[in-house]
């Protein structure tokens, strides 16, 4: 039982060292998102961090490309102020024309730096 404790010890050590010495990482990431078929776009509510809530946000389209499943895209989504200082969390709700995105249907990923993704179907237009 003392050898459990002692490990559990260390692992908390290791853990609190780990946090102090990189501090605690944040990312844009994706709190929603949805299509909107009256406008053709892309409404998504990005959660952030930084100093102020005025970050504005575009995406990136990369190429069509077909699939055994279909057409897909990926698309990158890009903070204005992405080395902005984490000292407060933010919601802010964007939308991204589709308009452009001729392989109907499709899966759109749209992706933020560093891991995070969202995944979403690209109906045909006025569907």
């Amino acid at each position: 039982m003392t050898k459990f404790i002692d490990r559990m010890r260390t692992g908390r050590i290791f853990l609190a060292i780990a946090i102090l010495a990189f501090g605690p990482a944040f990312a844009d990431n994706f709190a929603g998102v949805r299509y909107d078929p009256k406008t053709d776009e892309l409404v998504v509510r990005m959660r952030y961090r930084g100093t102020n809530p005025d970050h504005n946000f575009t995406v990136q389209w990369g190429q069509c490309r077909q699939t055994d499943q279909g057409s897909t895209i990926d698309g990158d989504v890009l903070d204005d102020q992405a080395r902005d200082g984490a000292h407060q969390s933010f919601t802010k709700t964007v939308r991204f024309d589709v308009s452009g995105i001729a392989c109907r249907p499709a899966r759109v990923t749209l992706h933020t730096a560093p891991r995070f993704y969202y995944q979403i179907l690209l109906p045909v237009r006025g569907q």
